[in-house]
């Protein structure tokens, strides 16, 4: 029986979601963080979209986010000028790192003693996160402004894009190794550490090259521009959005179109599969973050499959809600009214 795809919608920001990430999966679960033009990042369950709490702090729109292995430490890229990292447990700011330009894109190294940014000064900084009072490593070389930066390669290399061109560094020289070149602009860069992947989006197109040599490996053409795409983690589906609102989901074998969803009310930025691949998360123009199901009809999260019974209708997961999850929201916005928290934005159907 054909199943009807219901995304849980997560609000709760007032302008376009920018970028999102993913934490590994913890004793707790895995979590998930929103960066937002309206310069308060977001922290979620990952699996529900619960929301947690907002990080306050910055004084312009958050242009980037991420969340350690763990989901211990947060860091946010802002227009203010600064990156921030977080403690995202209790939600209280542990550092600003300040820089004399817009930032863009933050990523800690998988022991978390690293973070690397890069923004709108071209530059490319390693800050020492045990001694925050040190001068970070720079690297330049980049021609424009830095979109996205990543460690790679266990960080031993790290992978950055700018308007046009996507390079790779040696962390431990600090020297370029090889760089690809686009006749348009990079919209998007993920990482897969598993297979050593790097997934790019520009214009039309979804590619994949090695993260080791750059060497392509193969690409996709969508129907729209796309903004982000997200391979799954067992490497089986990839999914992208772009400029049409839509959400695509391919074969990555084949490159066969298996679905596509309009749930957004304006492009969509960020597109992001979860650790366990059973849901991706999407962030857009219209300012919500959206959960997708991978396999629709599998009772995971809040979704719960209720079959019709001998009707002719779609089969349609029902979205439950644990009674008592509203009210724990509440009751700890009360208890932390004067730190992160705020108003309880709200998960729906």
């Amino acid at each position: 029986m054909a199943m009807r795809q219901t995304p849980l919608t997560c609000s709760g920001h007032t302008r376009p979601v920018v970028d999102l990430a993913f934490s590994g999966i913890t004793p707790y679960g895995y979590f998930l963080i929103s960066a937002c033009k309206d310069g308060k990042p977001m922290l979620r369950q990952g699996d529900t979209g619960d929301w947690i709490g907002t990080f306050l702090g910055h004084k312009g729109a958050v242009w980037g986010a991420t969340l350690n292995k763990d989901a211990t430490k947060a860091a946010t890229a802002a227009a203010d000028f600064t990156a921030k990292v977080w403690d995202a447990v209790s939600g209280d700011e542990l550092m600003t790192l300040a820089h004399k330009h817009i930032v863009k894109t933050v990523d800690f190294t998988q022991d978390s003693n690293y973070l690397l940014t890069g923004g709108q000064d071209k530059l490319l900084r390693i800050y020492d996160l045990n001694r925050p009072e040190a001068e970070p490593k720079e690297i330049s070389g980049h021609t424009s402004g830095i979109k996205k930066a990543l460690w790679c390669s266990e960080d031993k290399q790290i992978l950055s894009a700018d308007d046009k061109t996507v390079r790779l560094w040696d962390h431990a020289t600090m020297t370029e190794v090889k760089s690809l070149n686009f006749n348009m602009s990079v919209s998007s860069m993920e990482y897969i550490p598993e297979g050593e992947i790097l997934v790019i989006t520009y214009g039309r197109s979804i590619a994949f090259h090695s993260a080791v040599s750059l060497d392509p490996i193969k690409s996709f053409e969508a129907p729209a521009t796309i903004n982000s795409a997200s391979l799954h983690p067992e490497k089986e589906f990839l999914v992208a959005g772009g400029e049409d609102f839509k959400l695509y989901k391919y074969d990555y074998n084949s490159g066969e179109e298996l679905e596509s969803y309009k749930g957004h009310f304006g492009p969509i930025h960020c597109v992001r599969f979860s650790p366990d691949g059973e849901l991706y998360a999407s962030g857009s123009e219209d300012g919500t973050l959206r959960l997708w199901q991978t396999v629709v009809g599998k009772t995971y999260g809040l979704w719960k499959c209720v079959l019709p019974e001998d009707s002719g209708e779609l089969a349609k997961p029902k979205i439950s809600f644990p009674e008592t999850a509203e009210e724990e929201l509440e009751e700890i916005a009360s208890e932390n009214s004067d730190s992160i928290y705020s108003s309880t934005p709200e998960v729906k159907a």
